[in-house]
């Protein structure tokens, strides 16, 4: 109770809320500071989010807790407990004052605000400047209402259709009545310590909008309160967006964009000072063309064929305009001939030729020659390669050993639709509205939070015992088994020859 208290305590949130609820003539038993509480204590133990739960788990607490936090007070000379219509009551008037006067979708300023602080309380200790590397996703989150009737009535006017996978036989999507939620969560900084993957911002928003620009201001907060923003990882669905409401913004905001590209901005598209933009990086004219139509390594991939693949990318790399410069606040960056930084072999730079035969040699440069041939430095703006650029070079290893942290936010959610915990499927809230949905989902994320760090810390000190002894770090026992160990249980045993 002590931890779940420090949360709400540390938030900030109870004493923000209270001030706008309206004071009536007989003052209310249940304070928002307690309401959090049993809201929180709800949702570490596991339970369901409805109001019925939380006052249960409030009435649930210990006498000294139950005296301390209001749950029973002295009314006419005798205990009175606090009752569901109380609980009903002042969640109402939370709801109320936090929400958008007309809802368009989003949160309000105000509730976006109580649920970054109610999330980051959640993070406590060295956890909150253990890394900066963060990897970003949405989710669907479907309403208990059921979708509009033929006449546009429904209970949960704010949600709106929207599409997730589908895990039906020979559907890849279906479509769904509710939200989209959004998370960021902590991953390890690359060549840096395991870190927990905690989640530290979330949003949500209807389906009718683009999750994508709703998580943008959410990072904006987040670096305003202080925190560096490093690398941010996302799927190709977040790198599809336009670039002005994306990739411009976080890149302002200081974050490295590790990204996997969409199909369709995979491969060259134009050139810039002749030289052609590929990938998000500017490469020579004499680029062998199937070297800049290399895709990402199939996950099924063999080691040969990652091999092969790696060498592929490595020998593209060589053709790319090296940078001479660091991108300036205003995105400009500088960048040189490879010829001219040693990397290939082109007649056009006669000190090239003079280099080892591993290199490639350009046999045939373009004529006319183009600038990024002609001059020593060609200055990139930040409007060239926009949407794709990014921290490493797609789809080389190191591209590939970095993108593979992502993962990390699949199983945030996969932690949060955990049957044995919290289920956000539906049902989970049977309330409708944006508004309450999400102060429920904040106080989910802060009970999943505490939850992992416990476990990370568990796994550390078992690790460190085994150390002391000599031990190797435990791993995870494989659970997969192949047609090979099945064959091999099933074999019948050989007959033995008489001797």
């Amino acid at each position: 109770m002590g931890r779940l208290e420090a949360i709400v305590d540390g938030s900030g949130v109870a004493d923000r809320i209270e001030v706008l609820l309206p004071v009536g003539p007989r003052p209310r038993q249940l304070s928002v500071r307690t309401l959090l509480v049993g809201m929180l204590a709800c949702q570490t133990d596991g339970r369901p989010a409805h109001l019925r739960r939380v006052h249960q788990a409030l009435l649930g607490l210990s006498d000294t807790d139950r005296a301390r936090l209001g749950v029973i007070v002295e009314w006419n000379r005798r205990p009175h407990p606090l009752t569901y219509r109380q609980v009903e009551y002042t969640f109402g008037l939370v709801v109320a004052a936090v929400s958008k006067p007309d809802p368009d979708r989003q949160p309000s300023e105000l509730l976006a605000g109580i649920v970054d602080d109610l999330v980051e309380a959640s993070i406590t200790g060295t956890y909150k400047t253990a890394s900066t590397s963060l990897a970003v996703d949405w989710t669907d989150h479907e309403s208990w209402a059921l979708g509009p009737h033929s006449d546009g009535v429904t209970a949960d006017p704010e949600a709106s259709w929207g599409r997730r996978k589908s895990h039906a036989v020979g559907e890849k999507n279906e479509v769904f009545y509710g939200y989209y939620l959004s998370a960021a969560v902590t991953v390890a900084d690359e060549g840096g310590p395991v870190v927990p993957e905690l989640i530290r911002r979330i949003t949500l928003t209807t389906c009718s909008a683009d999750p994508v620009p709703a998580l943008v201001p959410v990072l904006a907060r987040l670096a305003a309160s202080g925190v560096t923003l490093g690398d941010v990882l996302a799927d190709s669905g977040y790198a599809h967006r336009v670039a002005a409401h994306r990739a411009a913004p976080l890149r302002a905001l200081g974050a490295n964009l590790i990204t996997d590209l969409h199909p369709s901005d995979r491969g060259p598209h134009g050139t810039f000072a002749g030289a052609t933009a590929a990938n998000g990086n500017l490469y020579c004219p004499a680029t062998p063309a199937p070297l800049l139509h290399i895709g990402p390594l199939a996950r099924a991939a063999s080691s040969d064929q990652t091999t092969e693949h790696d060498q592929k990318t490595g020998e593209t790399a060589r053709y790319k305009l090296g940078p001479i410069t660091a991108r300036d606040p205003d995105g400009y960056h500088r960048v040189a001939c490879p010829a001219a930084t040693g990397k290939v072999r082109c007649p056009r730079h006669p000190d090239s030729m003079t280099l080892d035969y591993q290199r490639p040699t350009i046999t045939d440069p373009p004529d006319p020659a183009p600038l990024c041939c002609t001059q020593k430095t060609v200055t990139v703006p930040a409007t060239v390669n926009l949407k794709t650029a990014q921290k490493h070079d797609y789809p080389s290893k190191a591209w590939r050993d970095s993108y593979r942290r992502r993962t990390a936010v699949e199983r945030a959610y996969s932690t949060l639709k955990d049957p044995a915990t919290n289920d956000i499927d539906r049902g989970w809230c049977r309330l409708t509205g944006l508004t309450p949905i999400l102060i429920f989902l904040s106080v989910t994320v802060a009970a999943r939070n505490l939850r992992v760090a416990d476990a990370f810390e568990e796994k550390a000190a078992a690790d460190q015992q085994r150390a002391a002894r000599g031990l190797p770090p435990r791993t995870r026992r494989r659970r997969r088994k192949t047609l090979a160990n099945h064959t091999a249980a099933n074999t019948p045993p050989q007959p033995t020859q008489a001797p």
